[in-house]
């Protein structure tokens, strides 16, 4: 009779239950990283937008004797798109993009996973009739100007926001307790960018997100300037 073997080219159960301990040890430190780096990312593609769109007030503003595109709806929800001074329909053409109002018109719903300077990755969908990831402050070039502000007319524009991550169904936006906030989704960041044409990220506490504005010397919402301004908003 032959004798067995003594060795066996199989894992014992033992030697199996060790590495799948392993293996997801090793998972679960390696996932919290790569969720940070897909998080990171994403921002980075936000702030990428948020770039372009500082390139079109530029340009805008050079076409335009220095007037900045008006905010759109204020503190409604966006729901009238045909305004071709929004900011939204105003700056698109500039970077060789369609106007929110043409995506409309063609029957366009923008999606959170779409791939355009319309949206910024990390925004949720949130049911709203019109979606748009990013929301110009609400002060500047308010509707209740007889004419929309010029870049003149803002003492500190480096310190004054243009655009920010907004929650998703408005086109104007400012901290505040309610629902048009701005939003600091990126790791409880939000995206600005300023009249300057810089962009940056904050805390959601140092900008006030879902509370109110609490006046930074270097974030500014309400604009300085003199005449016809948009009042203060909760």
């Amino acid at each position: 009779m032959r004798n067995k073997a003594q060795g066996s080219e199989g894992f014992t159960l033992v030697e199996l239950l060790v590495v799948i301990a392993i293996i997801a040890a090793l998972a679960a430190m390696l996932l919290p990283s790569l969720a940070r780096a897909k998080d990171k990312a994403r921002s980075t593609q936000c702030v990428s937008n948020l770039h372009q769109w500082n390139v079109a007030l530029a340009l805008y503003q050079n076409d335009n004797e220095d007037y900045i595109p008006r905010r759109g709806q204020g503190v409604q929800p966006l729901s009238n798109v045909d305004r071709t001074e929004d900011w939204f329909n105003a700056l698109p053409a500039l970077i060789e993009s369609p106007t929110y109002q043409s995506l409309v018109t063609n029957g366009t719903v923008l999606q959170p996973a779409d791939s355009t300077v319309f949206v910024c990755p990390n925004t949720k969908q949130t049911g709203a009739a019109r979606f748009l990831s990013y929301a110009m402050n609400i002060y500047v070039s308010p509707w209740i100007r007889p004419l929309p502000h010029r870049m003149g007319d803002i003492p500190r524009p480096d310190t004054v926001v243009f655009l920010a991550d907004g929650p998703g169904g408005y086109s104007s936006t400012a901290p505040s307790v309610m629902p048009y906030s701005v939003q600091a989704r990126h790791s409880q960041q939000a995206n600005l960018a300023f009249l300057d044409g810089h962009v940056q990220g904050f805390t959601g506490g140092y900008v006030g997100c879902g509370v109110g504005d609490p006046n930074r010397q270097d974030v500014q919402w309400q604009t300085g300037s003199s005449g016809v301004n948009q009042a203060p908003v909760p």
